[in-house]
């Protein structure tokens, strides 16, 4: 396994923009500690195992308190952001065929940004839904207008992200409030990367719009613990104003000679490893330690921002991330941002390119802080070098 390990980019090094979120060994040996408490256990099994019940509803309840949830509001932990997203068109599906306002054969549809995940393209797949994309403006926000033009009677949920994976920045979600009380349809946020950093760089003082239950029509919220919550990986939520939501989500079933079976999210058999490192990680963190993390990002995003400007040839996407993101392209016809990108990626830099507009996308988290000179330095190495030989490359269209 350490043989086979030799060829992945180092993660712990600061080499990758994605999919590995690190602040240190302490909190690293917190989360690898409560994992291992619970490797056997399972998370089907209430009866069997009420500590990871527990575990589960005080990690919600502390999520719902972050995100200004009402009374009676709910929720569930999930394997991550696709099945958050999953739960929440679903129960907004079988919400709008509960109402009886639509024939039961007829299609529902969800309306979405052209920014948002696939993932709200994968649900509706399986769920035998369309999904309607809405144009982003120049500012990669949707164009809540034409959002608002495109709900009629068979929408049974729009939605906003907190931020957009492409671009790094916020939808509109004041807007869209509005527009999901006007029409009294669900919306969902997703918050799947932005939930555990948004509101404590806002408590730091950065312009994070609101994008919560504080607004009165979100609805639900999904939100990656396993992102800027620094839990280990299978750790997600999905959220609700109110029960009535999470009621629709659930599936029970007795036709058969066992008994009553019933599962509030998709998985049946789960690991309660990552209830119990979530669990772990928001308790050692705490507010404090989280707004530490918050400063760390913004400060690393803005060296960041300020070294990418100071090479000649490059500029960052306006408007910048709100966030963590750091988009930047060429100005130069004479460097090739694609290989630019295979420049580095010789330098052993997993790196990540946007198609639309084509640029370098790179998510900043606390382990990139002692790394991004060096970054910035092979970053203007590979530009020069990619200018004085001419080189070019194709885009790289796959996301991950």
């Amino acid at each position: 396994m350490d043989d086979a390990k030799n060829g992945d980019y180092r993660w712990d090094e600061g080499r990758m923009a994605l999919y590995v979120y690190w602040l240190d060994d302490a909190l690293g040996a917190v989360s690898k500690n409560a994992s291992a408490k619970y490797f056997m256990e399972n998370g089907l099994g209430r009866k069997a195992f009420p500590s990871v019940q527990r575990l589960e509803s005080e990690v919600i309840d502390m999520a719902l308190s972050l995100f200004n949830a009402p009374a009676g509001a709910a929720g569930s932990f999930t394997s991550g952001g696709t099945e958050s997203i999953f739960q929440a068109v679903k129960s907004a599906r079988s919400l709008k065929r509960a109402t009886g306002a639509v024939a039961s054969h007829e299609r529902l549809k969800i309306v979405v940004p052209r920014s948002a995940h696939p993932a709200f393209n994968k649900a509706a797949y399986y769920l035998d839904m369309d999904v309607q994309r809405i144009a982003i403006g120049d500012d990669f926000r949707v164009d809540v207008q034409a959002l608002n033009a495109a709900v009629d009677d068979r929408t049974a949920l729009i939605v906003g992200s907190a931020p957009a994976y492409p671009h790094g920045v916020y939808d509109s979600i004041a807007a869209l409030s509005e527009v999901a009380l006007k029409h009294q349809v669900p919306l969902h946020v997703d918050a799947c990367v932005g939930g555990f950093l948004g509101p404590f760089m806002k408590l730091n003082g950065e312009p994070i719009p609101d994008f919560d239950f504080s607004l009165p029509g979100v609805t639900s919220m999904s939100a990656d613990i396993h992102k800027y919550g620094f839990a280990a990986k299978g750790a997600s939520l999905i959220l609700y104003r109110n029960d009535i939501f999470k009621q629709h989500q659930r599936f029970e079933f007795d036709d058969w000679p066992r008994g009553h079976y019933e599962t509030d999210t998709f998985l049946g058999t789960r690991p309660a490893s990552p209830v119990a490192s979530a669990w772990a990680v928001l308790n050692y963190l705490g507010t404090e330690g989280y707004r530490g993390i918050a400063k760390i990002v913004a400060d690393t995003r803005n060296r960041m921002i300020q070294g990418i400007e100071d090479i000649d040839g490059l500029e960052v996407l306006r408007p910048h991330s709100e966030l963590s993101f750091v988009l930047y392209r060429s100005r130069d016809p004479s460097v090739d941002i694609n290989a630019v990108a295979q420049e580095l990626d010789n330098k052993g830099w997993f790196v990540g390119v946007g198609v639309d507009p084509v640029a370098i996308h790179f998510m900043v988290n606390p382990v990139h802080q002692s790394i991004m000179d060096r970054y910035l330095d092979d970053l203007r190495a590979a530009v020069k070098n990619v200018r004085d030989n001419k080189l070019t490359a194709q885009t790289n269209a796959h996301t991950y």
